[in-house]
């Protein structure tokens, strides 16, 4: 096993991370393990989680003077890596580019491909930027012949959801009202700050209504006894799909799969719309899904069901469809048929459904279960790390090992294949 390398001369450049304070946090232990640690801010947001002053840039210039103000930034600090959270939003897309180009390590944290329990660490890119994308089913394979190491269980719940939903708030309130010193911050969403706030704390004060609502509509479609097909929603404005998916918006994707499901799918079956867990109603898809179940005479064959847990409803469902969800990992894992219309890394012909969206509806084929866990074994062998960024003890465990696969030589995927790995923690589950 190679040692992290603990070399003084690291130095890293944050950009912009997950709300709350988990960058802070992670920044304290690479200085704590040699490293140099500086962090750009773009808003007053990102200057509140930041509690090493000496450390923090505040940027002020426009997005046009980004690419420059990056390059002076790393050649005055001598930047040897950067690290950001989602790599497609524009400041982070032009500084990977520039990065790459001068030859720097370029650290990505995304949510967890198998989420609730996981996040995300890669190098160079993720979702659809990620190497999983060029790697197949075989090279996996090939690589975990050399790990004898078991896959981790998951943990019983890190309860990251409250306290997500309260970093979201907290970090727009931030923007709104001590937003002075950055006139020129633009957010990479197209919603006014001030929208964002009221959206957050809306969700937050609405949890427990809308957590009885969910718990009577998923009653009904438990009890209906009839055939199911689930259709996962995704946040419109996530970069996933705005950035690897076909669809412009998700009134589009509804209207594809209502109607396929129309005209295929078998007259006593019935299709599940299950919104994002933070769907905060930007977007009326309630409404959408009224609409088209009106105009294709389905409306009796429809059933919208808010946010929440999936397994409940994953269950019993005979199928699953979605632009590119990390919700499409729970449904491999139980063995169901899987249609995806964007690009995702668990896009793989051994276990997700290449037929027409009329055949799927009408005879779907099964997934490759075997192959599915031998892709499920790789990822927790390597990019899947136990843990969350928004509750206490969600961080405690990831930072107990992401700092040394950022100071390893190798990249998750390479250490896998090299035998360069370091030693990952086995997680029990508590009941």
């Amino acid at each position: 096993m190679s040692e992290p390398d603990t070399d003084p001369h690291r130095r890293f450049l944050f950009l912009q991370g997950p709300h709350g304070p988990f960058f802070n946090r992670l920044g304290a232990m690479l200085r704590a393990a040699g490293c140099s640690v500086w962090r750009v801010g773009f808003n007053a947001g990102d200057s509140a989680f930041w509690r090493h002053r000496a450390s923090y840039i505040s940027y002020q210039g426009t997005p046009q003077d980004w690419p420059a103000t990056f390059a002076g930034i790393c050649d005055q600090h001598q930047i040897t890596d950067i690290v950001l959270y989602g790599d497609t939003r524009p400041i982070h897309a032009e500084a990977i580019k520039a990065a790459k180009q001068r030859g720097l390590c370029v650290h990505v944290f995304e949510e967890g491909y198998m989420r609730p329990y996981w996040v995300t660490y890669e190098r160079g890119g993720s979702n659809g930027n990620s190497r999983l994308m060029d790697m197949s089913v075989p090279d996996m394979q090939q690589a975990l012949a050399l790990s004898d190491m078991e896959a981790p269980l998951p943990p019983s719940h890190w309860g990251d959801m409250r306290q997500h939903i309260f970093y979201g708030a907290l970090y727009h309130w931030f923007v709104m009202f001590r937003n002075r010193r950055y006139r020129n911050f633009r957010p990479h969403r197209s919603l006014p700050v001030a929208r964002e706030f009221q959206l957050y704390l809306q969700r937050l004060l609405l949890m427990p209504a809308q957590a009885l609502d969910r718990r009577l509509a998923t009653w009904r479609i438990r009890s209906g006894g009839f055939p199911y097909h689930l259709a996962l929603l995704q946040l419109e404005h996530d970069s996933s799909f705005q950035m690897h998916s076909p669809f412009e918006s998700m009134a589009d994707f509804l209207a594809e799969v209502i109607t396929g499901f129309a005209e295929s799918a078998p007259r006593h079956h019935h299709l599940v719309i299950k919104a994002h867990p933070l769907e905060d109603g930007r977007v009326p898809l309630r409404s959408v899904v009224r609409r088209l179940a009106r105009e294709h005479g389905i409306k009796d064959r429809i059933h919208y069901v808010r946010g929440g847990k999936l397994a409940q409803l994953l269950n019993e469902a005979r199928t699953a469809i979605t632009v590119n969800s990390t919700a499409g990992q729970q449904v491999l894992w139980r063995g169901i048929p899987l249609k995806v219309f964007g690009r995702a890394v668990y896009d793989k012909a051994e276990f997700v459904s290449t037929q027409s969206l009329g055949e799927f509806f009408a005879t779907p084929a099964r997934p490759d279960n075997r192959a599915y866990k031998d892709y499920r074994r790789f990822l927790l062998e390597t990019s899947q790390l136990p843990g969350g960024y928004y509750s206490r003890k969600g961080r405690r465990q990831l930072l107990r090992q992401v700092v040394d696969m950022m100071l390893a030589p190798d990249d998750p995927y390479d250490a896998l294949k090299r035998g360069t790995a370091a030693p990952r923690q086995q997680l029990r589950v508590v009941n």
